[in-house]
C-alpha cells in the first residue's frame, strides 16, 4: 500500500481536472468533484452499480445524479448538485505506487464523469476507463 497525503491526492484530480478538454469542462452543469477519504456506508451499497468504479470489493469513485442524457427541460430549478466522489483510501489501498495511483485516479475521474454525460459501463470500458 503506498500512502498520499490529502494534498497530494487532491493535486493529482485537479491536474486531471486541469488537462481535460475544456468543451466537457464547460459542459459540467450542476456537478460537484469532491474527494473523501472513504466512501459512506450509503455510497458502498453502490459498489456495483452502474455509476460506480470499483476494484474488487473497493469502490475508487462514484457518480451520484440525474445524467445529461436523462435531464428534461426543468431540471435545475432547485435540484441538489449532482456529486462525482474520488476516494483516496481504496486508491492507495490497490496500488502500490504513486505512478499507479495517478493513472488510475486519472481514469476514475474521466469514468466518473463519463457516467455524467450519460456513458454506461460498457462503453466506458470499451473506451479503457
Amino acid at each position: 500500500m503506498y500512502e498520499l497525503t490529502d494534498e497530494e491526492f487532491e493535486a493529482i484530480v485537479e491536474k486531471t481536472l486541469a488537462a481535460m478538454p475544456a468543451r466537457f469542462l464547460d459542459s459540467l452543469e450542476n456537478v460537484a468533484i469532491v474527494v473523501a477519504d472513504e466512501p459512506s456506508r450509503h455510497q458502498r451499497r453502490a459498489l456495483h452499480d452502474k455509476g460506480a468504479e470499483s476494484r474488487g470489493t473497493e469502490l475508487l469513485g462514484l457518480y451520484e445524479g440525474v445524467p445529461l442524457t436523462l435531464r428534461g427541460a426543468g431540471y435545475g430549478d432547485g435540484e441538489v448538485p449532482d456529486v462525482i466522489s474520488i476516494f483516496k483510501g481504496p486508491h492507495e489501498r490497490c496500488f502500490s505506487s504513486y505512478e499507479a495511483i495517478a493513472e488510475q485516479i486519472r481514469k476514475t475521474v474521466v469514468h466518473e464523469i463519463g457516467h455524467y454525460f450519460g456513458n454506461d459501463e460498457a462503453m466506458l470500458r470499451a473506451m479503457g476507463y
